[in-house]
């Protein structure tokens, strides 16, 4: 039996619209306050993804922490335009009505506000009709952006899964991954139209298969009533209109930084007149983007010099140009499913050969990177080693007790190609050593 067609529940439900500025009181107080602190771990998830050369989850948690700066706004001003309702409502209940003849203005003035101003309840009416409009809209908001974790989600996995596995599943990957751009592009452009390719017959056919498979992809099954009650309402899609160049404006406003020098920036590279403090173990930002190469700290006062390589992806693949024996058959790079590392089994003659070729990489890794202090060569001897966060790089400590007081520039080099003298300097580090 449908209930909801009840007088009844209709009675019910009308009560409930009463009294909901209450519950969106509370929720939009718990909510600005999750997000606010939401902030902060997505940021530096997103630096971790940037540092990792995970693009598609870097783009991922930028659409996250965007869409989060979009909620507190959305919910601070729906705040803002409730309080100034309740203020409204009290300011009524003391005064009832604006009496515009009490005010003694002129005919033309009195007119004027009359057309403008017109009722006081009217005034709290449209109050009323904007904050749950706003209200609605925030939290439609939440299911547009899961939507696009979603997807990017699926890109992900067919990205990592079709394309490293054989020319077969890279085709199919290819034509899922093709279908599901046009799709996206096609659902996107009938959001933003409102509706457009449903209007026409022949639009329609081509979109509907889109539609229904989205529908399921995106979860949109769940918030449709939402969208189609918005965009059936004059007022919902004109404040959904109004608020979109608020939105450009907080991008616009996130990426504002002050230059302070013609000449210098915060992203300068260390080198024999700058010492970027992110170059040093002690001084580095833990929100820097970029992860450098570091050594213990700017003035150095042990015997030895700590000195840190970053692992990226890339450098794997120089490794493999200089040794190709050590380029597996298949590339295990990537997006790994837990359950399915779990059940693979090595065995003991599997193992001692994975041993054997990695001491192969880290010796093809010292003779392809190399380093020196002022203008004397040192032999590389870098080892893996995890640092914070689970991250890891190469690692080495070289003796310097012998080095002079004072001023010493370290140059870390990439040699170009296999069997060549030719080499590209891939940082210069000062440093000062006083020894203890």
């Amino acid at each position: 039996m449908n209930n909801y067609e009840k007088t009844s529940f209709k009675k019910l439900l009308e009560k409930l619209q009463e009294d909901s500025w209450q519950l969106e009181l509370l929720i939009s107080g718990f909510a600005i306050f999750g997000l606010f602190y939401s902030l902060e771990p997505v940021h530096h998830a997103s630096i971790e993804a940037l540092r990792g050369e995970e693009t598609i989850s870097f783009i991922t948690l930028n659409a996250v922490k965007l869409f989060l700066l979009i909620m507190i706004f959305n919910l601070m001003l729906h705040i803002i335009l409730r309080a100034l309702w309740i203020g409204a409502l009290g300011l009524r209940y003391v005064s009832g009505e604006i009496n515009f003849d009490n005010l003694n203005y002129s005919e033309k003035f009195t007119n004027y506000l009359k057309r403008k101003v017109g009722s006081f309840d009217s005034y709290i009416g449209k109050l009323e009709n904007y904050c749950s409009v706003i209200f609605g809209i925030s939290f439609l908001l939440v299911f547009y952006v899961l939507a696009l974790v979603i997807f990017l989600g699926i890109l992900l996995v067919i990205k990592f899964y079709f394309f490293n596995n054989g020319d077969l599943l890279k085709w199919i990957g290819l034509t899922v991954l093709t279908f599901l751009i046009l799709g996206a592009l096609l659902t996107f452009f009938d959001l933003v139209t409102t509706g457009l390719l449903k209007k026409k017959q022949w639009t329609a056919k081509i979109y509907f298969p889109f539609y229904l498979i989205f529908s399921i992809l995106t979860l949109s099954f769940l918030y449709r009533p939402l969208v189609y009650n918005f965009l059936d309402n004059k007022l919902g899609k004109r404040i959904s209109l109004f608020l979109i160049p608020f939105y450009f404006l907080i991008i616009l406003i996130t990426s504002f930084h002050y230059q302070q020098s013609n000449f210098f920036t915060k992203q300068n590279n260390s080198n024999s007149i700058i010492a970027n403090h992110n170059n040093y173990e002690d001084l580095k930002d833990k929100d820097a983007v970029f992860n450098d190469f570091t050594i213990q700290s700017k003035v150095i006062s042990d015997p030895y010099l700590k000195i840190y390589m970053p692992f990226y992806t890339t450098m794997e693949d120089v490794i493999f140009k200089f040794n190709p024996d050590l380029k597996p058959e298949k590339d295990e790079r990537g997006l790994q499913f837990g359950l399915v590392s779990l059940s693979k089994s090595i065995t003991k003659e599997q193992k001692q050969k994975k041993d054997s070729l990695r001491s192969v990489y880290i010796k093809t890794f010292n003779t392809i990177f190399t380093l020196k202090i002022d203008s004397t060569a040192y032999k590389s001897a870098f080892i893996i080693d995890k640092i914070k966060k689970e991250k890891f790089g190469f690692e080495m400590y070289l003796v310097i007790k012998k080095l002079k007081e004072g001023k010493h520039m370290l140059i870390m080099s990439e040699q170009l190609k296999k069997d060549s003298v030719g080499s590209k300097i891939l940082t210069k580090i000062p440093f000062w050593y006083f020894p203890k």
